[in-house]
């Protein structure tokens, strides 16, 4: 398939994110991620979703690794410093798993500590109950994994058909408009970096049209075979959804109801938070992460 990379200098004197670049390829396509701290502490994987990359963690990345993690921050194929197939139909859900998969592989990571939010939640929770002896919890924040049974949102519905069809597609006004807080221009820009135009938007195009929004998706089948794992997941599982997603908020009801190991932790709603919670509140959801990682050692919500 045919991909573009987008230039360095793009990524040059980005506010708050100094992370030294690291690069494996999947299916031979480079994916870029941070990996910060201790190289032999078990790391905490944190996935991004749909538009953003691994700048969004720029805020989490540093308490982490302060209190001793392997921080490893990945930019999904299409987005970040990772390469960017020009054609949205080289895109499809099963594909972004599978290189994921392959990431994790690679780097052979064990013991892993899951964030994922947005989409990185629908692929991280593929990636986790596919290959459950790498992983040793699962945090969520603002996600999902749909399997078309259900109704979709009205607001997700409306974004869905926003990247289908809006000629404006403008990554950086969308985070400030998902936003509590204030970004400010060089942030919007940094959203905005992986970007130089159009053609470096098909993954970013296509990844609402993924989501499975009827039973029969090509999703649907591994997506119910991913809750069958869940339903009877025991590890520890936490859920640090924020108060003010109008996407997904109250999402975190159907992981405590169903996930075994979900009984017990220390759930958390951060407040004056949008959909984009690390952005909005980072610093508070990496220490609500490291006190759910080792329990007694984070700030109290």
């Amino acid at each position: 398939m045919k991909a573009l990379r987008t230039p360095d200098d793009r990524f040059v004197d980005l506010p708050g994110y100094d992370f030294e670049p690291h690069y494996v390829q999947v299916d031979g396509l480079r994916m870029h991620y941070v990996d910060e701290g201790p190289a032999d502490a078990a790391p905490v994987l944190l996935l991004h979703g749909e538009p953003s990359w691994s700048y969004l963690y720029r805020k989490m990345i540093p308490p982490l690794v302060t209190a001793g993690h392997r921080v490893i921050a990945p930019d999904i194929i299409g987005f970040g410093k990772s390469d960017k197939p020009t054609r949205q139909s080289d895109y499809s859900y099963a594909g972004h798993v599978d290189w994921m998969t392959q990431f994790i592989e690679l780097l052979d990571l064990r013991d892993i500590t899951l964030f994922g939010q947005d989409w990185g939640s629908l692929i991280g929770l593929r990636v986790a109950t596919e290959n459950e002896s790498r992983f040793a919890r699962i945090a969520i924040g603002n996600g999902a994994l749909p399997t078309g049974d259900q109704e979709m949102s009205k607001a997700f519905m409306e974004w869905r058909e926003f990247a289908r069809s809006n000629p404006s597609f403008n990554i950086g006004q969308l985070f400030q408009r998902a936003a509590i807080s204030n970004l400010g221009d060089d942030i919007v820009a940094a959203y905005d970096a992986p970007f130089p135009d159009e053609d470096f938007k098909a993954g970013a195009r296509a990844f609402p049209n993924l989501v499975p929004a009827v039973p029969d998706d090509p999703a649907s089948d591994a997506n119910r075979r991913a809750w069958a794992v869940l339903m009877n997941w025991t590890k520890p599982f936490l859920t640090t959804f924020s108060d003010k997603d109008p996407i997904l908020g109250g999402g975190e009801r159907i992981f405590k109801k169903l996930v075994p190991g979900a009984a017990g932790q220390d759930h958390v709603i951060i407040e004056d938070a949008g959909h984009f919670l690390q952005e909005d509140k980072g610093e508070e959801l990496a220490e609500v992460l490291i006190g759910f990682i080792s329990p007694g050692t984070g700030a109290c919500p």
